[in-house]
């Protein structure tokens, strides 16, 4: 997530600067051939154009709308995966007696924010992260994930023994959750906490996996292909017929104009056909890097912030002094 100010224009230029070759050249090739070839009938009708132009911004917007709405859903989930994990923490504190099982508690809940977000950086072909335009980004931060083995970060929380079991398991955070409810259960069935606690704490189980299942929900099911696919192909449509659109527009401003530009305006239709094709592939390229929140882009949701802060706030209300830092934001991106 970027914290800073805005992009900078000269950031959003490198980042599409390969589409904006693609369309330097979709605007020369038509005015050399209408202008120094002769070939006039490949002017195409502005109002054509133009009628595909709105219908393309339609698309786009609508995309955009929906690309964004699962990237704030996504940050809504880990909001409340946040609120409730020091609701958690209060919990065990202050209904278990037992000072052992409290910390085995929190420490198991440390392994499952791990083993979640771990999940949630895993690849899916769908994704577009590791696409060369925004691969070329990354340089400019570090994703936790990728730097570090899940079963290292696991071993700091978890027992040998517990470690090995996680880990041979297919759905790791699921299994993490069923040990934290049988340790509850243990403790009911001991006659250390009372019945109306026991259920309390049980909801605070079910809760961390309802949310876990929207955060698999938003990981695992894409932007539907066939919006998306429409998008692009309507984009591309409009920016290759765009150039020849405007040609007879700029050719009949030689009739009023005069000096220097007189008999050459139609050298304009370059410029400005890449500008206007630029915003349209711009906007759909931001929608794109907007799809996937988790996928580790400069634009996902920081879960892994998320999950520091979390720990730090879990580790105080156990006393403890020896505490993580916190993530910090590298050029203004925060993971």
């Amino acid at each position: 997530m970027h914290i800073g100010k805005s992009y900078k224009l000269s950031d959003f230029l490198v980042w599409t600067r390969r589409k904006i070759y693609v369309l330097v050249i979709l605007g020369t090739v038509p005015v050399l051939l209408y202008h120094l070839l002769g070939i006039t009938w490949v002017a195409v009708p502005w109002t054509v154009v133009s009628l595909l132009g709105t219908a393309t911004a339609f698309i786009v917007g609508f995309k955009n709308t929906q690309t964004y709405s699962r990237t704030w859903d996504a940050h809504a989930i880990w909001t409340n995966i946040a609120g409730s994990s020091k609701a958690w923490g209060i919990m065990c504190c202050d209904y278990l007696h037992d000072t052992h099982k409290t910390r085995m508690l929190f420490y198991r809940h440390f392994a499952w924010l791990t083993a979640l977000r771990y999940q949630m950086r895993e690849e899916r072909v769908w994704e577009v992260a590791d696409q060369r335009h925004n691969a070329e980004y990354q340089q400019f931060y570090h994703i936790p994930e990728r730097l570090t083995a899940l079963e290292v970060e696991l071993a700091k929380y978890l027992p040998q023994e517990e470690l090995t079991y996680i880990l041979s398991t297919r759905n790791k955070a699921s299994q993490l959750l069923a040990l934290q409810s049988r340790t509850i259960k243990e403790v009911s069935d001991r006659e250390e906490m009372a019945p109306a606690l026991l259920l309390e704490m049980q909801r605070a189980v079910n809760n961390f996996c309802n949310q876990q299942t929207q955060c698999e929900s938003v990981k695992n099911t894409p932007y539907p292909r066939q919006y998306a696919v429409i998008n692009t192909i309507f984009v591309r449509i409009f920016c290759f017929l765009l150039p020849f659109g405007m040609l007879a527009e700029f050719d009949k401003l030689n009739n009023s104009i005069t000096g220097l530009m007189k008999g050459h305006m139609i050298w304009l239709v370059i410029p400005f056909s890449v500008l206007i094709s630029w915003m349209y592939t711009s906007l759909e390229q931001v929608g794109e890097s907007t799809e996937n929140p988790f996928e580790g882009s400069a634009n996902d949701v920081p879960i892994s912030q998320i999950c520091r802060d979390i720990e730090i706030d879990l580790r105080e209300m156990l006393g403890e002094n020896a505490l993580p830092l916190p993530l910090k934001a590298e050029n203004d991106i925060l993971v």
